[in-house]
């Protein structure tokens, strides 16, 4: 827009010198010269607020961007965050051929439709998780059993998040939310399972310590084969890290 409006400024005035100059004398001509600058610079001065008025624009849509992702493990999101809601960590049963992959968030203050109480005719089950830990070392060795927490997280001026796994830190160019471990199902439970990040320091419910089974959480290791090692270590646990980028 800037070399656009300052070249068909120099042509017209230009073109209007040339063609003037030939009919008028030279005071007509440094007159109408003079006027022609004071529209020019009117022009130049609009177009400038408009380019500001467009670049205003630009940073207000970008910051106005947000990004939500669920912080598997904790009750509460990063400082950088805003709590959208604290809840339970739930999913399908473990032994269900028909499970559902995905855990889910589940709320503190559920909300009902229509609904008959018991279970009756054909349905599918959700059920809350547990962390099977008792085969680790150090701090989640005592979460064994524990049901697992979860937090929904939103950040602003961020519209992107991603879970990397094998990470503990972000790319170049990437912002932490959290660190932690990759879990899934057991390999040979019947229920198939989606890898989720846990957070490295997981909380657990208040009274929730008892084996109920339901949704598992086991920690996740690499296998050598057409998994290469190096750079990956046979039976080592995986670490894993959310990332935000604007």
């Amino acid at each position: 827009a800037e070399t656009n409006t300052d070249s068909c400024k120099d042509i017209l005035q230009g073109h209007l010198t040339g063609q003037l100059t030939s009919a008028l004398g030279a005071y007509q001509v440094e007159a109408l010269r003079r006027e022609f600058k004071s529209f020019t610079d009117i022009i130049e001065k609009s177009m400038n607020e408009f380019k500001e008025n467009i670049k205003s624009e630009v940073k207000t849509h970008a910051g106005n961007t947000s990004a939500v992702y669920t912080r598997w493990g904790k009750k509460t999101c990063p400082s950088n965050a805003e709590l959208v809601h604290s809840g339970f960590t739930g999913g399908s049963y473990y032994t269900d051929k028909g499970a559902a992959v995905e855990p889910l968030c589940l709320p503190r203050d559920p909300e009902w439709g229509i609904y008959s109480d018991g279970h009756d005719g054909q349905k599918n089950y959700i059920h809350g998780a547990e962390y099977e830990t008792g085969s680790f070392k150090g701090y989640m060795k005592t979460l064994h059993d524990h049901d697992v927490p979860c937090a929904v997280c939103l950040v602003r001026q961020k519209s992107l998040i991603k879970m990397f796994p094998g990470r503990k830190t972000c790319y170049k160019g990437w912002t932490l939310e959290y660190h932690g471990y990759l879990m899934a199902g057991k390999y040979d439970h019947p229920a198939g399972t989606s890898f989720t990040c846990v957070d490295s320091h997981p909380d657990t419910l208040h009274g929730g310590s008892k084996s109920k089974e339901g949704y598992l959480l086991y920690p996740v290791e690499a296998t050598c084969g057409s998994l290469k090692c190096p750079p990956y270590v046979e039976g080592r646990e995986l670490v894993c890290v959310v990332c935000s980028q604007e």
